[in-house]
């Protein structure tokens, strides 16, 4: 039975007046960036893997979860 109605097969023509979303620009992070965090504040990252960043601040160790919205390089 096919699969109708599925966002991530739908097909947009280049006419269409409904783009598709642009997809988000994930930032990469490396293991000794400094960084600063909303919430934490400012920190250095520890360890990094496809979705997660693990950041290390005065108050603990956090790991934040990817797209990183909170999270800037300084």
């Amino acid at each position: 039975m096919p699969n109708h109605g599925t966002p991530d097969r739908r097909r947009h023509l280049s006419n269409s007046p409904f783009r598709p979303a642009p997809t988000p620009d994930v930032e990469q992070f490396a293991v000794g960036d400094r960084i600063s965090h909303l919430r934490h504040g400012l920190g250095v990252v520890v360890a990094t893997t496809a979705d997660t960043v693990t950041l290390k601040f005065e108050s603990g160790v956090v790991r934040v979860n990817s797209p990183f919205e909170r999270v800037t390089r300084i």
